[in-house]
């Protein structure tokens, strides 16, 4: 085991990262109480506070007055050390926020998702992005990480995003790239957007306090995220979670009816949203061109609505038993523009749960809705942001 070597600088360091994680866990604090609850002396303290305040990552936010004695200051992590860009891809929609580094979103645009290309898209996502930063009054050098979720899986080996079958080319070869110059150049991760949702829903809304969460996107494609202990499940290659490709019978792969992902016989073919227009339109429902409409007449009565809407629970519920009987979650939470819906499809998927298998678990609708992916983001940027802060102020110091 590679061990590195005692030095006061390292030791410094650490003191100097302990104390702001600290502050990053409980907010505002004395010299005093930093010292009660870290173990660490009050001079070294006090010198570990003086070099992050230096070094802006922490500065003084006020006072407390305690009924004996003297006023203490206390301090906090500065949020304005740094910034971060959350970017959510949809076939629809573009989201981009711009976020201090305590989470605190400073700007944020939304706009149509027009593009028929893959340059168009990334195009439009640099428009919206600068857009943002001058809504935030955030020069983009101020922008430590930017975290985009998009549908597929990045491979870093290659530099492409694989498997996204709903965003025309956008696995060609140097979009990656492209795309990071045109943020402006911070440190760039891609992410799954269903694993992002995951993140998202596990640290602002659903899934908090969970200890094994699964989150299922269902809208114009099928995806999953897995959060275990607070940290996203990628598999090995970062597919983990795409259970969009799983097939629904053996004869799967020679099945001749052309589907609309271009795969015949998936799980995502049988569970999007244009499986519930299509099932709809089998029991005679012909006015209600999207999931939305289906949903809306479900709601008014029309038996065929509800009927479709019925099935589309039984199909979500197979998601539900079968990735239980693999992963044993505690909560899984269904999100995505067909989660909007879950008022309408978590009877019918409790149903069928207990018919499929005796493996229930708690089943929820997302708390984030469309901002879930966005915030996902935000929250892996900040993990990414919080991190190289602190290195690049440790490495100055030292």
């Amino acid at each position: 085991m590679d061990e590195q070597p005692w030095s006061r600088t390292r030791l410094r360091s650490n003191n100097e990262l302990l104390l702001l994680e600290h502050l990053r866990s409980v907010g505002a604090a004395s010299r005093a109480q930093l010292a009660r609850d870290t173990g660490l002396s009050k001079p070294t303290v006090s010198s570990a506070l003086a070099a992050l305040e230096q070094g802006g990552l922490v500065r003084e936010v006020g006072t407390i007055v305690p009924e004996r004695g003297r006023s203490a200051v206390l301090y906090e992590p500065d949020p304005t050390a740094g910034y971060v860009l959350g970017v959510d891809i949809g076939r629809a929609r573009l989201r981009i926020a711009v976020a201090d580094l305590a989470g605190r979103i400073q700007a944020r645009v939304d706009v149509p998702n027009e593009g028929s290309t893959a340059d168009a898209v990334a195009d439009a996502v640099a428009a919206a992005t600068k857009r943002a930063l001058a809504e935030a009054g955030v020069h983009a050098d101020q922008v430590v990480h930017a975290a985009v979720g998009t549908p597929g899986v990045f491979d870093a080996e290659s530099g492409r995003v694989r498997y996204a079958v709903n965003l025309p080319g956008w696995g060609r070869a140097g979009l990656v790239q492209q795309l990071r110059t045109q943020l402006g150049g911070p440190d760039l991760s891609i992410h799954n957007d269903a694993n992002l949702a995951a993140l998202g829903e596990y640290a602002f809304g659903a899934g908090r306090g969970s200890r094994l969460f699964v989150y299922v996107l269902v809208g114009t494609g099928l995806g999953m995220g897995v959060v275990a202990e607070g940290r996203l499940f990628t598999g090995a290659h970062g597919a983990a979670g795409e259970i969009g490709f799983l097939p629904l019978s053996l004869s799967a792969a020679t099945d001749p009816a052309p589907t609309a992902t271009g795969r015949r016989g998936t799980l995502e073919d049988a569970v999007a949203a244009d499986a519930i227009v299509r099932t709809a339109r089998e029991l005679g429902l012909r006015d209600a061109p999207t999931a939305k409409d289906v949903f809306d007449a479900a709601r008014a009565g029309d038996p065929r609505a509800q009927e479709a809407v019925a099935r589309e629970g039984e199909r979500l519920a197979l998601v539900v038993a079968a990735v239980t009987a693999v992963l044993d979650p505690d909560l899984v939470v269904l999100g995505g523009g067909v989660g909007h819906s879950a008022d309408l499809l978590l009877d019918p998927v409790r149903d069928a749960l207990g018919r499929m298998t005796p493996l229930r678990p708690e089943v929820a609708p997302s708390t984030l809705g469309d901002d879930a992916v966005l915030l996902g983001a935000i929250a892996s940027a900040l993990r990414e942001a919080q991190a190289a802060v602190f290195e690049r102020h440790a490495t100055s110091a030292g």
